[in-house]
């Protein structure tokens, strides 16, 4: 991964550069060490407001060139909103609207930690620092050529003005491991499948064991001598042997049960048997979202030396349609020895996981499982692309889930779950079959994956609409979005982490 844009942190003293980056609020009000340092530049900002009709309304921008009074080419000023009502997504909605002013070329920015009625704390600097790294994420590396029109890389040294260097240093350390993980997800999501198929995929996840993390990689063999059929089942029309990869983080107590983390890794997902139209199917190359959640997720996790024990599960497959691909009517045998019909090969994200459910249930015995999964088009029929549907056995679970989607952006929306809807995918010739038809096609799934975990507390979030090809935002441009690495990672650090 590029890490073009470089962000550190200087004592608010310091003599600026390029381009300098002020805040203001709904009144055009600068803190007083911000019009300090602003000098004479300051008394131009309400001119330069009034000509461009800046209200200086949450994430506006004001861009002044080459202001009087101040030797800098530029002075933007970013609009706050009412200060009482910021939160920290805000936060990391200016930091991104502080990246998306670069230009392409080199570029060097001071950002002015200071809000309208206050110096900012080092945490919400290092909230600003954070939005800058997620918004500077770009894939490119398979671009030759720019085309007339297209920016070109930006080359800059960012740099955060504070009252304690120290203590914005020591607040954005482990933010950057988390986006560090985000950016990882974003990588994986955004390679072409020629590029990351199951070999390569559990390749790159085992890199992690330069971070501490112990990696266990399941080959068809192992994974036969298992017993898991639904995961085999799916991959076994493709030239790429499936794998399964268990990594593990120990930073908590020898005795405490981890926490856990499910990820569907579809590599390349045709529909099989079952096969998709062809309008739109280069996408599924991103049908492994949830397997890329889960090892940028582990990176963020050993990076910053989280202080729990923590599990992450990947099941890595090709859904591919040759002589040898699964058949609707065909019956497997999943591990847990529960057989399934086969009705549609295009409802296999959920034979892949339950598997790797079951294994997780059975082998690692943890606190509660989290799965991810790309795993319905019905979700984002049901949600959009703003939220992720969450099902949950636990409530306790489900009730964190969405305090900490609320807290970090990445939204889930609690969706139902009964035995209304389990009996839709009852079979007449196996214990259950793989889709229950098109009416309420994501819980039925979901309904599908709850019978493989073991009675283990356990929340889903299907993530189709929101881990790619989402709208962009402030901190995200790219078209793999990382979701979920933020999310879960706060889940661990407020609920399930040792305090110090």
């Amino acid at each position: 991964m590029s890490d073009a844009v470089k962000v550190g942190f200087v004592p608010f003293s310091a003599s600026a550069r390029g381009i300098l980056v002020a805040f203001c609020d709904e009144q055009l009000k600068l803190g007083a060490a911000t019009r300090k340092a602003l000098g004479a530049a300051a008394d131009t900002v309400k001119r330069a407001a009034a000509a461009n009709q800046f209200k200086g309304k949450s994430g506006a921008a004001l861009d002044i060139l080459a202001p009087e009074g101040i030797k800098v080419d530029r002075l933007i000023v970013i609009g706050t909103g009412k200060a009482a009502d910021l939160k920290e997504k805000d936060l990391l909605k200016f930091g991104g609207v502080v990246a998306g002013k670069l230009n392409a070329g080199s570029a060097a920015m001071t950002v002015l930690a200071e809000l309208p009625d206050a110096a900012m704390t080092a945490a919400q600097a290092a909230t600003i620092a954070t939005g800058i790294r997620l918004r500077a994420y770009k894939f490119d590396r398979y671009k030759t050529k720019k085309k007339d029109g297209e920016d070109g890389a930006v080359r800059a040294d960012v740099s955060i003005a504070v009252d304690d260097v120290a203590a914005a240093k020591k607040a954005f350390a482990p933010e950057s491991s988390i986006v560090d993980g985000v950016n990882l997800a974003r990588e994986l999501v955004n390679e072409p499948p020629n590029v990351l198929y199951p070999e390569e995929f559990a390749r790159r996840a085992s890199q992690l064991r330069k971070l501490g993390v112990t990696v266990e990689v399941l080959d068809v063999k192992a994974m036969t001598k298992l017993g898991m059929g639904a995961l085999l089942g799916v991959g076994q029309g493709s030239v790429r042997p499936s794998r399964t990869v268990i990594m593990r983080w120990n930073g908590g107590k020898k005795s405490e049960a981890p926490v856990a983390f499910v990820g569907k890794g579809v590599c390349f997902d045709t529909g099989g048997i079952s096969i998709k139209s062809a309008g739109g199917m280069e996408d599924m190359k991103g049908d492994m979202g949830g397997a890329a959640c889960v090892v940028g997720l582990m990176h963020a996790l050993a990076a910053r030396k989280a202080r729990v024990n923590a599990v992450g599960a990947i099941g890595l497959v090709e859904n591919m349609p040759d002589g040898n691909a699964q058949r609707p009517g065909d019956i497997v045998t999943s591990m847990s020895g529960q057989t399934i019909e086969i009705i549609n090969t295009d409802a296999e994200g959920r034979l892949v996981l339950a598997d790797v459910l079951w294994y997780v249930a059975k082998k690692c015995k943890p606190k509660f499982m989290v799965d991810l999964a790309t795993l319905t088009g019905a979700i984002m029929v049901a949600l959009g692309t703003d939220h992720a549907g969450m099902f949950s056995n636990n409530d306790e679970l489900a009730e964190r889930l969405a305090k900490v989607g609320l807290e970090t952006g990445e939204k889930v929306w609690r969706m139902p779950l009964g035995p209304e809807y389990d009996k839709q995918i009852d079979s007449q010739f196996a214990d259950m079959k793989n889709t229950g038809g098109r009416n309420g096609g994501s819980i039925t799934a979901a309904q599908f994956l709850q019978r493989f975990v073991d009675g283990t507390p356990w929340a889903h979030l299907d993530i189709a609409g929101t881990a790619m090809g989402a709208p962009k935002t402030e901190i995200n441009q790219s078209w793999g979005s990382g979701y979920g690495v933020r999310l879960l990672e706060r889940l661990v650090s407020e609920y399930y982490e040792a305090k110090k």
